[in-house]
Order: C-alpha cells, then structure tokens, then sequence
C-alpha cells in the first residue's frame, strides 16, 4: 500500500481528481467483441487458459469473480499518480485513506467505501440468460446483492455484434411451473429457455435498468454498465450461440445445502418482475437533460430512476471549455475528444496495450465535482465526450421516467 503522505499528495496536486489506469478484465466464457480499444494482439494478454478480455472496469473497490487463476487484485481500480506505472496504488486504498475528503461524508457514513463501480461490457455474441441475486440471497453467500444498468454509447459501437437484442424476464403467459421443468433439464438437453422470453433490438444512445432477481441475456453492443460492487450471478440458460455452461453457473452463488434445490433456485427470481406486461416502460430509460449551457457543453441523464446509480453524458462542444458542476462524486472515461479535464490531460483512448497508462479516466472528489471540473476541447473538430458514473447519493438525478 501507498504511504499515506503519497496518496495525500497526489490528491492534493490533482486538485481532488484522481487519474485512474486502465482495467481490463477477461472472462474465461464466450467470445470478446473487440471495442475495448485494446491492441488486437492483447485480448489474450493473460493467456488462452484464462479468455480473452471482454470488459474494462471502472472506479472499481471490488475484485471480479475469476476463479483460481486471477490474481488476488483482479478487477481493482488503480489510481495513477505519474507515468510511471511502479507508482500506482489501489482507489480503494486512496478512498480509505482520504475519506469522506473524496466520496463525502453521506457515503462514507453509509458504506465505508465507494458502493459502486462501472465497465464496459463487449460480448460479440449475447450473454447467457441469467440473473442478479438481490440482497437477501446473496448474503446466505456472504455477498451484496447487485442491481446494474445499461447505456449504449455509439463512440464504441463501431460494429453491432452477432445479435444486439437483449432477453428481459419471460412473457407474462409463462408460467412458474413451466420455468421449473426447464431448470431440471439443466444438464440433460439445450433448455433453449429463452423461448420463454421476450426480446428487445437495443438502440445506441439509450438504455435500462436491470433490478436483481430478473433474468436477463445481454444483447451485443458494447454497454456502459453502472453498477452495485458485486459479481453474484445465477446463470439459467445452459447453451448459449453454441458455447455449453456446467451445472456450476447456474449454483455457484447457492448455499452447498440448495444446490440441487431447484425451488431453491426458482426462488433467486423477482418473478412479479419477471413477467411485468410493462416491462419497458418501467425500465427502458431514453437519455433525458440534465444540464447545458448554449454553445459550451450539453450533459444528459443516461442512467437514473433508481435507488443505487446514476450516469451522465457530456459533451462539451469543439474548441469550447466549460466548468461542469456535480452534486456528488463520481468516476469518468473519455470516450471521444482531447483536452484538459481539471488539473490533468485527457484524450480518449484509440489503442491500448495491455498494462500500458491512458489519460482517459478519472475520479472526482465531492468537493471538487461541487466547485466545478474545467474541461477544455483542444479540437477545432471532435466534442469530448466523457460518461460519468455516481453513487446513490447524486440528489440532481431523476428520481422518475419521463
């Protein structure tokens, strides 16, 4: 761990904004979709025995769920104080030095650390059909529950993938009993249980909010996912584009004694939820103001109405600067653009290799987001563009869908 005199100073010579380095994250299971911006000789940077890298995370005070082989540290945000990559040290530890100093006094008095973190999800096929524990199960497994959200942003969606439409719940005709039957199945025949579904076509620019306890498989577009620090999945669709997932997936996230309880299982579902006949108007979430100012800058909602997170979309225009305020903390990727973001350079990435530092992602104190960060576009062309990811207690978010 950092001394705490470096982490002390490094926050203070970023004026309360932390450079972070990039966090790429590979997943044994399916296929990546290639707009990570990452060097195309790297997606196996940690060799075939672990998958190639479909996600990069953001803000991150949790490790992933990679099994045995992933180092202790995996899916941890580092801050980057210089550009020497010797010099980094975890966000989680920089938050448990500083404190209420970065993430403000509400969330350090609530959850003793950052309660949510963000990635870029990039599946060239759809994920499997799966489902997020809520609270109440996941601590039987010592673990939070973990609602997410979904934004489409077009700056990474250079080709749509195999199938950009995404499974929510079932259709409201399908019964409880009908899923069960699927589920003994399990490991006896392609369940093909997203015949019981009801399917969405994603359109780039939008999103949605996913509770826990409702099933769900993923379209193919590279998604912007704010989400609860957890990674506890149920995955109930055991053939997936071809790919055969074992029995694990689908109870690696059950206490030993109900992993062949399939009411136990059935149980992991919302299914009032699930079957909701207004599926979309409840969770679809189209982008929605939140402020602007004429000729400078335009910044949109893209995540909120719900209890957890929210996100924005700015875009401050080409050759302007503007000094953008937040109620809250929050952490950020440039996905278009270059410029000055506060104290620091910014530029979206356009290659990355693997392990190599970016000037493309950041995280924002409370006080600091309140003063206001100055974003300069140094292009006379491009806008930046910059998604910003907030904990629960951003007050400016809307608490409705319009």
């Amino acid at each position: 761990m950092a001394s705490k005199h470096f982490i002390q100073d490094t926050f203070e010579r970023g004026k309360g904004i932390l450079r972070i380095a990039p966090n790429f994250v590979p997943r044994r299971f399916s296929e990546a979709g290639r707009r990570l911006r990452l060097h195309p000789d790297d997606y196996y940077a940690l060799g075939t025995k672990r998958g190639s890298i479909k996600e990069r995370w953001f803000s991150s005070v949790i490790t992933a769920m990679n099994g045995p082989l992933a180092p202790e540290d995996e899916g941890l945000s580092y801050v980057a104080p210089t550009n020497n990559i010797a010099d980094k040290f975890a966000l989680r530890d920089a938050i448990e030095e500083l404190g209420a100093a970065i993430i403000g006094e509400q969330l350090m008095q609530e959850f003793g650390t950052w309660p949510m973190y963000s990635k870029f999800f990039d599946y060239n096929p759809p994920l499997f059909f799966h489902l997020h524990l809520d609270d109440e199960s996941a601590a039987r497994v010592g673990r939070v529950g973990k609602p997410e959200a979904y934004y489409f942003p077009p700056q990474l969606n250079n080709h749509p993938g195999e199938f950009p439409v995404t499974y929510f719940g079932f259709d409201p005709t399908v019964s409880k009993d009908t899923v069960r039957r699927r589920l003994l199945d399990y490991e006896k025949r392609d369940t093909r249980i997203t015949e019981l579904s009801r399917a969405f076509r994603l359109e780039l620019g939008t999103g949605w909010y996913t509770p826990p306890g409702v099933l769900h498989a993923p379209g193919s577009y590279l998604t912007y996912e704010p989400q609860w620090n957890s990674d506890v999945n149920s995955v109930y669709e055991n053939v997936t584009s071809g790919e055969v997932y074992p029995y694990e997936f689908l109870v690696e996230n059950c206490p030993d004694d109900k992993k062949h309880d399939v009411d136990y299982i059935m149980s992991l579902m919302d299914w009032e939820a699930n079957v909701d006949p207004d599926y979309r108007r409840k969770y679809f979430r189209p982008p929605t103001l939140a402020q602007q100012e004429a000729g400078r800058y335009v910044e949109n909602w893209v995540v909120y109405a719900n209890p957890y997170f929210s996100a924005k979309e700015l875009t401050v225009l080409p050759g302007q600067t503007a000094v953008v305020k937040d109620s809250a903390a929050y952490g950020c990727i440039v996905v278009q653009g270059h410029g000055t973001f506060g104290a620091h350079e910014c530029e979206a990435a356009v290659m990355l290799r693997y392990g190599q530092l970016s000037a493309d992602e950041f995280f924002v104190s409370e006080d600091a987001a309140k003063q206001g960060v100055s974003i300069a576009n140094r292009s006379q062309h491009e806008p930046i563009v910059v998604l910003k990811h907030f904990g629960p207690n951003n007050a400016d978010a809307p608490t409705s869908v319009f």
